[in-house]
């Protein structure tokens, strides 16, 4: 013999309150929701039927009554009685924009309430009926009782609150929540308010979409939805963004933020069929498109069952990808024009740009000639800097950029600084695009753009810069000299990647046991890793050069080095800051010793 499952309502309500919705503020939503579905069906029926939800809290009752199609005993008793059932309204008029579950949306208003009473005519002409239903899994239905008087088409669900859960009837919360739900249902939504002595309907919803409102031009609009997406998000929006995908039938508008924020994906508002989904949704807009904050409503969108979330389908999919094209189109236009938006937006969401252009060849293009970078000549765009140079050179961190800024900007070399977010993945696409060269700046780079000293001086100061490496040897570095802008810069430190990676293997080689050493031995090649340009230009260093090589010679070579290590970024190391030490000993004890003595 088949049984049926017993449900233990509490357990059931319980369920639903921690792990189904997010708490128990839905519950008036799923009212709204059963509300909207009843004025929808009876409208299917005769489109002049009227169209109103009504709400009336007193503290520990609310009662939502709808004008809508009503219930007869039957349904009551098939839908009242089984959770989770959906209105076979639906089914009978092939309809698809109801938003929700009769069933589902009584049992979560029992998170709140310890008994609900339904009382409800049907538009098809059947008496009235009354269903009370308790927290306990008990319930009644009663046909065309005597108490109850004249009852209109419609339904009135009458709560009566659990003594805990009171304050989710207080006439405050219900209109909060009405108006957060329900301002965009295409119902006329009213909450009964106290004012003064009396009691007055409040208007919650309103008839149009604020995007589809019709005003007398688009600045007037324009100013609108810039008012309206105050009210929604606390800021003042840049611009208005118009969104619209067709075949999902969604609408709505993305609003420019005015201020930059980090690159995470960001979550928006979404209503669908008007009703409020929630207003931290995730994953209608591409990551990206950081810079916005939609509100959009869809109809043919499918929420999760929670209804707070979008249910990951094909539909969304189609969704994601016409939002995405349209933002882009939009960001193509804007910043083609030569406009104060264009310049503010830059100045605010240029790593938005630089995130889209990282992966879209259409935006890598449009950034290429819009967004300036800061390089050795200025703020440039890198249309710019291929434009004055053939190409385009780019140090790959800030510290790089840094270290060779003033010698590259001295000798009139432009380097691009890639150091910032996206800015290394954007140089690296561009490489590949036809018509651009674009790679990292190498050591050589520079120092070919210094200039050489002529022959006659490179061979007067052989021995000095002979001395000097030797000096170095422990150093792990390269001593050159050529002559170079500007002259009060004794000396730069170029460090080479591949020399540094060179280095890495030769430590791991003196760490590695003996089959892996000859392994790694065999992509060692023997190089230093950085190399110290000495500048004949400058005073002190042709002073040194010529100099003897004693201890002096030694220390000035030592401090011009570690000088150089400092001006590129780095931080020295003990035993480098005990070497600087030191030399500045020597080189203060010497130049004391050589002063004439002042001493009275």
């Amino acid at each position: 013999m088949s049984r049926a499952f017993a449900v233990d309502l509490r357990g059931m309500v319980d369920l639903l309150a921690r792990h189904l919705y997010s708490g128990p503020r839905v519950y008036l939503r799923e009212l709204l929701q059963n509300g909207v579905d009843a004025v929808q069906a009876r409208r299917a029926q005769d489109a002049h039927s009227p169209a109103s939800i009504r709400l009336i809290a007193r503290g520990e009752t609310l009662e939502v009554i709808d004008s809508g199609v009503g219930l007869s005993a039957a349904e009551a008793d098939e839908l009242l009685a089984t959770i989770g059932r959906s209105s076979k309204r639906d089914e009978l008029t092939g309809r698809t924009d109801y938003i929700g579950r009769f069933g589902i949306g009584m049992l979560a208003a029992f998170m709140v309430a310890e008994t609900i009473e339904v009382i409800s005519r049907s538009a098809s002409g059947s008496p009235p009926v009354r269903w009370q239903g308790r927290d306990d899994g008990t319930f009644e239905i009663e046909e065309d009782p005597a108490d109850i008087g004249d009852v209109p088409i419609g339904t009135r669900v009458r709560l009566h609150a659990r003594p805990e859960a009171a304050h989710w009837m207080s006439t405050d919360t219900v209109t909060a929540l009405a108006a957060e739900y329900g301002e965009l249902l295409p119902v006329d939504i009213s909450v009964e308010v106290p004012v003064g002595n009396t009691v007055l309907p409040r208007r919650i919803s309103r008839d149009e979409l604020p995007w589809q409102e019709t005003h007398p031009t688009p600045r007037a609009r324009e100013q609108a939805l810039i008012r309206y997406g105050e009210s929604l998000f606390g800021f003042t929006p840049l611009g208005v963004i118009d969104l619209s995908v067709p075949e999902v039938g969604l609408t709505g508008v993305a609003f420019v933020l005015p201020a930059a924020v980090a690159p995470t994906g960001a979550r928006h508002r979404v209503y669908v069929k008007r009703m409020l989904l929630g207003d931290r949704v995730d994953g209608l807009l591409p990551d990206w498109a950081f810079f916005v904050r939609a509100v959009v409503n869809a109809d043919g969108l499918n929420p999760t069952a929670s209804r707070e979330q979008l249910h990951t389908d094909e539909v969304l999919v189609t969704a994601q990808e016409h939002l995405a094209a349209g933002l882009r189109a939009w960001a193509t236009q804007a910043l083609s024009e030569d406009t104060a938006f264009r310049g503010r937006f830059l100045r605010t969401h240029h790593l938005s740009l630089r995130a889209l252009a990282a992966g879209d060849d259409d935006m890598l293009d449009l950034v290429a000639k819009t967004l300036p970078y800061q390089t050795t000549d200025g703020e440039l765009t890198l249309s710019e800097v291929g434009e004055r140079s053939g190409e385009i050179l780019y140090a790959p961190t800030t510290e790089a950029f840094r270290r060779v800024a003033d010698v590259a900007r001295a000798q009139g070399l432009v380097v691009v600084n890639a150091g910032y977010v996206y800015d290394a993945d954007v140089l690296a696409r561009l490489s590949g695009r036809s018509g651009w060269r674009v790679r990292q700046l190498r050591v050589e780079d520079l120092v070919r753009a210094l200039n050489p000293l002529d022959p006659s001086r490179e061979l007067a100061t052989l021995d000095g810069v002979a001395a000097a490496q030797a000096v170095l040897a422990d150093a792990d570095v390269d001593v050159l000299i050529r002559t170079f802008l500007p002259e009060d810069t004794a000396a730069v430190l170029l460090r080479d990647a591949e020399a540094e990676h060179q280095r890495d293997i030769a430590a791991e080689r003196e760490l590695a046991d003996a089959a892996w050493g000859d392994v790694l031995a065999a992509f060692a090649r023997p190089t230093a890793s950085r190399q110290l340009v000495l500048n004949d230009a400058n005073p002190l260093v042709r002073r040194l050069l010529s100099a003897d090589r004693g201890e002096v010679f030694r220390a000035g070579v030592r401090t011009i080095h570690l000088s150089a290590v400092m001006r590129s970024g780095e931080v020295l190391r003990a035993a480098e800051a005990t070497q600087l030490n030191d030399s500045l000993n020597v080189l203060l004890t010497a130049g004391l010793s050589a002063a004439p003595d002042e001493t009275p």
